[in-house]
């Protein structure tokens, strides 16, 4: 089966990486059903890439109905050990600017209608999750960003509402309030799914607006966001094709062992056809 040890999932805008060579469509069959599109494995700066539009090509599938299980399933089966993920996301901060990027490194969850687990129906899991992004592809996504002249963000929350619709004035201010710095609709549960799957998983947050609690600004609208994204566009796949190149060959962060430790459940009352189906995540650790 075509592998790639790097995955990139591309958001709103972001449907292709146009200097991806040798590209293969490769229609992945998962136990949590089908990804969102065709996954493309090809060559990025002769570095093996597998790469999926999060909203499928066209943009068809709205954030709550994404299938993300499938998705990172389907990666994690084609060998990807390292996620890329690149995301629309609004500013909270005064200090964090419409084109801006942040690297976050925390999470606030307030979606409230997605599966966020590949567990349960007989097998526990309870995983880390204290730090949800890598910090060794987080540092290198900085670092490039940097290089390349983005306004670039190291560390901030990153707040995932539900969507579809943007938030209230009073939703945004209560979100400032916690301390937020970007709010978006799609890091989770694509974070907690990668961890459980033993995946090194960062962010590229593209900013497109301030929200709507900037009383300078207007309103967040669709055709902000899009703008903003098209502008966003090339320096995102400027990061992509240089940071493919400086990710390790070798994994020592926690991300890679992120299970060793958190099967609850004991081996022998695991239900055979669940040992099956979670086989790919969890056969080094149950036989």
């Amino acid at each position: 089966m075509t592998e790639a040890k790097i995955g990139v999932i591309g958001g709103t805008n972001l449907y292709q990486i146009g200097s991806l060579r040798n590209v293969e469509e490769v229609r992945v069959s998962t136990p949590f059903g089908d990804p969102s599109d065709a996954i493309m494995v090809g060559q990025l700066e002769g570095v093996r890439v597998a790469f999926l539009p999060r909203h499928g090509r066209g943009h068809r599938i709205s954030p709550t109905e994404l299938p993300v299980r499938a998705n990172i399933y389907a990666l994690k089966s084609l060998g990807v050990e390292w996620i890329i993920s690149v995301s629309a996301v609004g500013s909270l901060r005064e200090d964090i600017h419409p084109l801006d990027i942040l690297i976050p490194d925390q999470l606030i969850d307030r979606t409230r209608s997605r599966v966020n687990t590949f567990f349960g129906d007989g097998l526990v899991a309870h995983a880390s999750f204290a730090e949800p992004f890598c910090p060794v592809l987080s540092n290198i996504l900085f670092e490039v960003a940097s290089e390349a002249g983005a306004g670039v963000h190291k560390g901030g929350t990153y707040l995932v509402m539900e969507g579809p619709l943007f938030s209230t004035k009073a939703e945004s201010f209560l979100y400032r309030s916690w301390g937020a710095s970007v709010i978006g609709m799609t890091a989770l549960p694509e974070a907690k799914l990668a961890r459980e799957a033993e995946i090194c998983y960062a962010t590229l947050a593209c900013v497109t607006d301030y929200d709507c609690w900037h009383t300078s600004s207007e309103p967040v609208t669709v055709d902000m966001v899009i703008g903003n994204l098209n502008r966003n566009a090339e320096m995102a796949k400027r990061i992509l094709s240089t940071a493919v190149t400086r990710i390790p060959s070798k994994r020592e962060c926690q991300c890679a062992t992120a299970l060793q430790n958190a099967i609850i459940t004991a081996p022998d009352l695991i239900p055979a056809p669940l040992k099956e189906k979670l086989r790919l995540l969890i056969g080094k650790y149950v036989e």
